[in-house]
């Protein structure tokens, strides 16, 4: 009977499979993460990086997800403030109330003809994406509503820390309670109070936000992780310290327990449109 004989892979099979350990090592690799619990400090990075990006031109600026105040300091340069949301009343309220906002807009942030494309220098995201099913589709319309060279300002929780892990395990009860008794917010799960429900899609994540970022030629400029989720009262803050450092090891580190959220600040490509 003849043996079977097996081909050596040619020299191009060879290189494809040195170019795929290479994306896969690239993948698997990621920056040191600048840890803080002070957000005041990390908002006034993202002002002057906002103040290097507008020069002497006046901004178009969205905030995507309309939350009870704009949050950032930008006296000393022109810009125009545009807030989209699906909550009409909170829109209504920014407008008429606090009145910080020049223009508002009732959306859904997966609808891509809310604008259109080029329609903003700066996208303010704080806290949404972890809400929205099909959370992707969100950024690439931010993408799409970006000026070449635009900056996107993103805050999302990590679902890959020991935080989120536990958040999309447990059910929503649980979060009030958390919130409730052991953060002391005493409103929590009550009307227009959070938490709120969560689906943390994939992308939600430290390591899906630098692969999106490779595969849409973006850069990210500055990345921030925030570690303040640890309760500090003396009877809690050891056992839920205990507990998160024990989850993180359990994963072999898989899940980091040092912070829970990361800010982002990413540049489209301005050879992109």
């Amino acid at each position: 009977m003849p043996q079977q004989t097996i081909d050596a892979p040619d020299s191009g099979n060879a290189s494809m499979a040195a170019q795929a350990r290479a994306q896969l090592s690239r993948r698997s690799s990621l920056p040191p993460l600048d840890l803080s619990t002070d957000y005041r400090s990390r908002n006034r990075i993202i002002e002057e990086r906002i103040r290097q990006h507008a020069r002497e031109n006046s901004l178009r600026i969205l905030e995507a997800g309309c939350g009870n105040s704009w949050p950032l300091r930008l006296e000393g340069i022109r810009y125009a403030l545009t807030a989209v949301d699906v909550d009409r009343e909170a829109l209504e309220i920014r407008k008429s109330r606090i009145r910080d906002v020049d223009e508002i807009i009732v959306g859904d942030l997966r609808s891509t003809d809310i604008f259109p494309p080029s329609s903003f220098d700066v996208i303010y995201n704080s806290f949404v994406l972890e809400h929205v099913r099909g959370a992707e589709l969100v950024l690439d319309n931010f993408l799409r509503w970006l000026a070449p060279g635009g900056l996107l300002i993103l805050r999302i929780p990590d679902r890959d820390s020991v935080y989120g892990f536990v958040t999309r395990i447990t059910p929503f009860w649980m979060h009030k309670l958390y919130k409730r008794y052991v953060e002391r917010l005493d409103n929590a799960g009550l009307a227009g109070h959070g938490p709120y429900p969560t689906y943390h899609d994939r992308i939600v994540s430290r390591r899906a936000i630098h692969e999106y970022c490779r595969e849409h030629h973006c850069k990210v400029l500055v990345e921030m992780g925030h570690g303040q989720y640890l309760p500090k009262s003396p009877l809690w803050g050891p056992l839920v310290r205990t507990a998160v450092r024990s989850i993180s090891l359990l994963s072999l580190g898989r899940l980091q327990w040092r912070h829970n959220n990361l800010t982002f600040i990413i540049q489209k490509s301005a050879l992109t449109s």
